[in-house]
This record gives structure tokens, sequence and C-alpha cells, in this order.
């Protein structure tokens, strides 16, 4: 595991941002996991602003996004679809149709799950698998539990993640419980993965990642066992290592 350790979230953006277009100049059909919130939001403003600059094109890259809201509108501003058109792919030259999201209005979301793990099957595999990590430890939706839990699926919130993710909505109570995510033996699939952490309230689980026991109460800590993590952190993240 490699843990890089920057002054801010601006500087971690920019090499962030570096990251990932590094991956698409290597090969510009790159297969990209993306992830939502906050964390990733300067990442995403590098990677535009590479893109505008003429410094990387995007024209063949195949995009997966990690998890969706189960009954929320793909219109509604807190949709994961609006966050990634509003913050990323409005603004680079990605194909509309190498987006891929989970859809958390499927009338079979069982059926979905195992349909999106196909796609990400035939597309080759993520390259590169961007990720936050919640405060509880969680990576994508996939909150502590007592097993890990291998390919996408649905998931209840934990009551930590609905509080987590309340600064987005008017009120607490409109925040979905519900969410469709991949699994965690989807995300150890990835060729790489790049995980970003910042702030106080994240060093307790960095912890856990880097050096705690492997455990499904720390879905996190199954990084571990990945040939090949960076994980870039502010100094706040990595206060307690």
């Amino acid at each position: 595991m490699n843990v890089l350790i920057y002054e801010n979230d601006e500087q971690i953006g920019i090499a962030a941002g570096n990251y990932m277009c590094g991956q698409v100049l290597q090969k510009p059909d790159s297969v990209l996991g993306l992830a939502t919130g906050s964390t990733p939001l300067k990442t995403y403003k590098q990677m535009i602003e590479l893109y505008k600059s003429g410094a990387v094109d995007f024209s063949k890259v195949t995009t997966f996004n990690l998890d969706e809201y189960v009954n929320l509108d793909v219109n509604d501003k807190n949709s994961y679809h609006s966050f990634m058109h509003e913050n990323l792919f409005d603004y680079i030259n990605v194909s509309e149709d190498k987006i891929n999201f989970l859809d958390g209005n499927a009338e079979d979301t069982d059926r979905e799950c195992i349909n999106y793990e196909n796609k990400i099957k035939n597309a080759g595999g993520i390259d590169i698998q961007l990720l936050g990590i919640g405060s509880n430890g969680h990576i994508a939706f996939n909150e502590p539990d007592t097993c890990f839990q291998r390919r996408s699926h649905v998931v209840e919130l934990k009551e930590s993640t609905v509080q987590d993710n309340s600064r987005f909505f008017k009120s607490i109570d409109d925040v979905p419980t519900k969410a469709v995510t991949m699994g965690i033996g989807s995300i150890m699939q990835a060729k790489k993965i790049l995980i970003i952490a910042t702030g106080k309230n994240k060093a307790e689980a960095v912890k856990q990642l880097i050096n705690g026991n492997v455990t499904p109460q720390c879905p996190a800590s199954v990084l571990q066992f990945h040939a090949d993590v960076t994980l870039m952190l502010d100094k706040e993240a990595a206060s307690l290592i």
C-alpha cells in the first residue's frame, strides 16, 4: 500500500486528478471506476482542467460508478447520476454510451446487480478504481457487516452513513436509507485502487484501513490484500498513523 500524505485537500485533488488522467494517457481506452460525494470533487476538477488544456482525451474511456441510491429519481440533484454529470461528465468528452451506473429504480434490483457485474466483465474489468472512505470504514456503500459482500447488491445504509450524507439534503428525513452498490469483490478485482481521505473524522477509519485487522467491521481494511493501492491523505486524516 503506497501511502502519500499532503498538506490539504487542494493538493490531493491535483495529485489524484493527475493520477487518474495518467492512467488514461497510458491506456486511452481505460475503464475507470468512479466515486461520488465531497471527497473526489477536487479530483474531478483537476481532470476537467487537464481535459480543457488538451492534456488528456476521454473519448475512448468507459466508466462505472460505484453506487446509487434506491428509489431516487436520476434527475434529482442528489442522485449520483446527476452528481457525476454536474461535476465531471458534462465537462469532458466521455461518450454517453460508455457511462455506466447501477439503476436504483430497477424493478428487479438483483437482476440489475448481475447485469452490472457482467457489464464490467465485458468491458475488460476496471483498470483503476477511485474510492473514498466513510467515517465507519465503508467503501462504496459496503457498510460494516459480519461478512464481506462479494458482488453488487442492495444495502441498508447505517445511521452514521445517513448522517454523513444528510449534508447534501434539505432534511435528514429526505436521505435515502437504501442504496445499490458494487460489492467488495467487485472493487477488489480492479487492477489499481486510488483511495482518498481527508479530515479528522476519517482518521480512525484510515488507521483501521492501514494498521487494523482485516475485518468486515471495517470494510476498507480488505484493501490490505490488494496488490496495487495508493492512499492519498491530508495531515488530519493521517493523524493516527
